[in-house]
């Protein structure tokens, strides 16, 4: 059953790449920041992952792990794997259907 739209709130694409890399393993932000711009040649600021951490966490998304490091690591929760799958065959749809009509368009069908 697909969520409303509503319920998912405004979702980011850094919310997006976010749940992407917390869905390999738990990291700190700065390992985030890494694994997003090598997976997806995005280079993000702290401040804007910062504050997309702070937002995926109050939606129950993420969750800090425990630890003694300086460091504060993430992970996604099962709540966020749901959402992440959801968004991800929307984007499948959204990417079918756009290949679709530029073929129409450009006359390649």
């Amino acid at each position: 059953m697909a969520r409303k739209t509503s319920q998912l709130g405004r979702f980011t694409d850094v919310a997006l790449l976010v749940l992407i890399s917390l869905a390999e393993g738990q990291k700190h932000g700065y390992r985030m920041i890494h694994d997003i711009e090598e997976f997806s040649g995005t280079a993000l600021e702290p401040g804007t992952l910062y504050g997309a951490l702070m937002r995926l966490e109050e939606r129950g998304w993420i969750e800090p792990v425990e630890t003694a490091e300086r460091r504060k690591p993430y992970r996604i929760t099962e709540s966020g794997r749901d959402t992440l799958r959801e968004q991800l065959a929307t984007l499948r749809r959204i990417e079918r259907a756009g290949a679709r009509r530029t073929a129409i368009s450009w006359g390649l069908s």
